[in-house]
């Protein structure tokens, strides 16, 4: 075979169709819901929309966590 090197094989043209086409959309927010949070200071995408009372939850619990530890006071 004539055109079978590495660089041949390797060039994008050849392995489009290889590739599905999710790990193109990497980063895309096609398909994804928006949910806000904090009054609109934050936006969470998820694929799920089912899970959005999950997701708020979990974030609240999260930033009241985060809160609590920093708001205590040293015992001394």
């Amino acid at each position: 075979m004539k055109k079978d090197t590495l660089e041949y094989r390797m060039m994008q043209e050849h392995n489009r169709y290889k590739v599905p086409d999710s790990k193109f959309l990497s980063g895309s927010l096609a398909g994804k819901f928006p949910i806000t949070l904090d009054g609109g200071r934050t936006t969470i995408f998820i694929a799920d929309l089912s899970k959005e009372k999950e997701t708020r939850e979990k974030y609240q619990l999260r930033k009241d966590n985060r809160l609590n530890i920093y708001s205590k006071k040293p015992k001394v």
